[in-house]
């Protein structure tokens, strides 16, 4: 009987070991020390550029990184900033600051964990995100109260900094001027010489947040003068701005404030499509200073916003975590001007 031999099972190769910091010194040509000041942007210990530069060559080489994990044990807390996703879509100029406070906090060696907020709100809310334990948590929008906020300090969150409308009991607090926006749109439409103004207040969820205190700082700018203030519901769709348009010479309305540009731009051209002149019948206004609406015809006139820096709220959370002893800061952000364009 002849055996026909088995072809050898092919051995899967080896797994690479992972690089270590010992790895990288023995390359480099200096002590584990040095490597761990370097990587970890040690400030306390000076270390010569060539250094710096021959370190960081040599990790690069290996696909050497730092462990978070190893690293947290040896601070006491992480380095994980982290962020609740908002529940709402955030417009172009909010992403531009998320993105700008993610560089400045990434610049001082945080690492920034945006977490899905679906399904979970307030305390529950707190409790999800405490279970990462993040050293500093920063919280947009409303739906964080006190107790979530002890839940994350529990958990050894040194900071916790909420950014809207109102503060919160043991929380770092940046309050957003949303009725501030309304106010500067009220005031620029009755200067025109605008007296039956109306303000749209989106349908969408979440928005509430910004659409009222909006919509109160018209009606604010606008107290004990001769003029009206119509509130417009409107949906983000193509339809019910149309909806909106078609009756729109039934409303009587001379003015409108459209919560913000996207709201503003969708408007406008259903007016338009409905041979409503702008600004010859309706004046309109948004907010937020976008590009796009400097492109349009007639170009929008809107509220520009300054919101605080990147760098200025990465630099309070770093205050946070060193000294989390520290009175909570509470600060009043969200500059509101008029830039007058062509619509109104």
């Amino acid at each position: 009987m002849v055996q026909i031999p088995k072809s050898p099972t092919p051995s899967s190769p080896a797994p690479r070991s992972v690089p270590t910091s010992a790895d990288v010194a023995r390359l480099a040509g200096v002590s584990r020390a040095t490597v761990s000041y370097v990587l970890n942007n040690t400030s306390a210990v000076r270390i010569s550029e060539p250094t710096r530069r021959r370190v960081h060559q040599a990790a690069k080489e290996l696909g050497y990184v730092p462990h978070a994990a190893a690293r947290s044990l040896r601070a006491g807390h992480s380095r994980m900033v982290l962020m609740p996703a908002p529940a709402v879509p955030a417009g172009p100029l909010y992403s531009q600051f998320l993105n700008e406070l993610q560089w400045a906090l990434g610049r001082l060696d945080y690492t920034v964990v945006q977490y899905g907020t679906v399904g979970v709100h307030g305390d529950e809310a707190a409790r999800a995100w405490a279970e990462l334990r993040p050293v500093a948590v920063l919280v947009p929008g409303a739906g964080l109260g006190p107790r979530g906020v002890a839940v994350l300090k529990r958990s050894g969150a040194r900071a916790v900094v909420t950014f809207g409308p109102e503060s919160v009991e043991g929380a770092h607090a940046l309050l957003m001027d949303h009725e501030g926006v309304g106010h500067a749109a009220g005031t620029h439409l009755y200067a025109r010489g605008r007296r039956r103004i109306g303000v749209v207040v989106p349908e969408e969820p979440g928005l509430e947040f910004f659409s009222r205190p909006r919509l109160a700082g018209v009606r604010g700018a606008l107290a004990g003068t001769a003029a009206t203030v119509a509130e417009l519901p409107l949906a983000y769709e193509e339809e019910s701005a149309a909806r909106l348009a078609a009756s729109w010479r039934e409303l009587d309305l001379d003015a409108v404030f459209a919560y913000n540009d996207e709201y503003a731009m969708l408007l406008m051209r259903a007016l338009q499509d409905e041979g409503i002149r702008i600004p010859g019948e309706t004046a309109v206004i948004g907010a937020d200073d976008l590009m796009l609406g400097r492109l349009l015809r007639p170009r929008l006139s809107t509220v520009h916003i300054e919101l605080p820096s990147g760098r200025d709220l990465a630099e309070l959370v770093d205050r946070a975590v060193r000294d989390p002893g520290a009175a909570p800061e509470t600060h009043k952000v969200l500059g509101a001007s008029v830039v007058h364009r062509d619509s109104s």
